[in-house]
């Protein structure tokens, strides 16, 4: 009998992971790869607009023949033209920018969420995925008539007489920051609260009976376990910003350079699908590489 269930324990404990690596095969790597593989390619006037690399009827022997016939020309074209390298620094310092703002406005909200009363910690959560029950678009077609010349922010600002004339907000980057702080501010205060929930408080109290003050008990007790919070929050808007095209298309100007922009640009005005299939190649290793070295870097001190 033990044994007989010890071998169902290890089945279903097979499935467990099963489903999640089956989830991740379907709807991650195999578009990765085909993605992939269509960055290999070279662009064609037809339609699609390229000549694919690979072709299933080639059999076996084919597909080596021709995997020794690959080039990188797409890939490295995007670090001799200054366009592209250009794109990718502007993602990385927009998303940097945006994700320190993220979590300066977040952390204070979420530190009030944990100290509430109980009783008020669902309808506060709730407070705050709220606006996911609305379009991503809408919410950001929203702050078009805020931000805009004779929006509700420069109305405002014109009634208290803190400006003469109106201020030019929209398609600026302070714009794009705006509309990134308010569109990911969830993602960072979720992770941020559900760690900060969990602290003991009688460690605060000791603390103030030991004569600490609430500012240095908060650096020394607080902040260091609230930061496996930081961490999951900061990798979970950091990412998607770097990608981000509704934002800057929408809220940007001309001068707002995105790789998002650029990748949507190359995709359909162009229809350089081989070239745009190298841009996002190239972001993913760019945001991939860093959070897995940071992760063993992590185990490591650990491990320590």
């Amino acid at each position: 009998m033990a044994a007989e269930a010890k071998d169902r324990s290890g089945k279903l404990r097979w499935l467990l992971v099963a489903i999640p690596f089956a989830w991740l095969l379907i709807f991650f790597l195999i578009p990765f790869f085909n993605v992939l593989k269509l960055s290999f390619s070279t662009r064609a006037r037809a339609l699609p607009p390229y000549k694919p690399v690979f072709d299933f009827a080639d059999g076996i022997a084919g597909f080596f023949a021709k995997l020794q016939q690959l080039t990188l020309a797409n890939h490295l074209s995007l670090f001799t033209d200054p366009r592209y390298v250009e794109a990718y620094l502007s993602s990385l310092k927009i998303a940097a920018i945006s994700t320190v703002l993220i979590l300066l406005v977040a952390y204070p909200i979420a530190y009030g969420m944990a100290r509430a009363p109980r009783e008020w910690r669902s309808m506060l959560v709730m407070m705050v995925i709220l606006p996911f029950w609305t379009s991503f678009l809408i919410r950001v077609y929203a702050w078009i008539g805020i931000l805009g010349n004779e929006g509700l922010l420069n109305g405002f600002l014109l009634w208290l007489g803190v400006i003469d004339q109106p201020i030019t907000i929209l398609t600026t980057d302070w714009a794009v920051y705006i509309g990134i702080v308010y569109s990911y501010l969830p993602f960072m205060i979720l992770p941020l609260y559900a760690t900060l929930e969990k602290m003991d408080e009688t460690l605060l109290e000791a603390a103030a009976d030991l004569g600490c003050p609430p500012i240095e008990a908060f650096w020394k007790i607080t902040f260091p376990i609230s930061l496996p919070g930081v961490v999951a929050g900061c990798f979970l808007v950091f990412i998607p910003i770097t990608g981000e095209f509704v934002i800057p298309e929408l809220l940007g100007g001309s001068g707002t350079k995105m790789i998002g922009k650029t990748l949507w640009y190359e995709f359909f005005n162009n229809r350089n699908w081989p070239l745009a299939s190298a841009v996002a190649v190239v972001l993913l290793l760019i945001l991939v590489v860093p959070i897995v070295l940071f992760q063993n870097a992590q185990k490591a001190s650990e491990a320590k």
